[in-house]
């Protein structure tokens, strides 16, 4: 009985606004956005990144923990030496670390002057072959 009265008695203290009401989770959620969600974002992004410049050659680690060699790399798919003479097919996605890049295949177009070179190479030995001869 006597607790309802009092509380009936007080008058009131102003009730906070709807801002207030909310500014501590909007804080709360600012500091899981800044102290995790970005930073796995960022993360996230690094790892495709890598996953799409898996090219022939490179040595990586897959998420089971195999180290191997990558032999041919499809869309999805990359045919990985693990051994000699053993192969496996490994899903991208589970690649979890590149160890060793190769480096990019260079312009595979032939210099102008090869031609040249060869035809000069071989007169040069019909030289030297006519003066042992003669």
């Amino acid at each position: 009985m006597f607790i309802s009265d009092a509380f009936a008695q007080t008058v009131g203290a102003a009730e906070p606004s709807i801002f207030q009401m909310f500014l501590p989770l909007i804080l709360i959620f600012a500091v899981f956005y800044f102290l995790l969600i970005r930073p796995q974002q960022k993360k996230a992004k690094q790892h495709n990144e890598m996953l799409s410049a898996i090219r022939r050659g490179d040595r990586i680690v897959t998420g089971g923990g195999i180290i191997g060699t990558v032999a041919r790399v499809n869309d999805n798919e990359l045919l990985v030496d693990i051994s000699e003479n053993v192969r496996v097919t490994v899903m991208r996605g589970t690649v979890a670390d590149v160890l060793t890049k190769t480096e990019p295949v260079a312009n595979s177009e032939p210099e102008e002057n090869t031609d040249n070179h060869h035809s000069k190479g071989k007169r040069s030995r019909k030289r030297d072959r006519s003066k042992k001869n003669g």
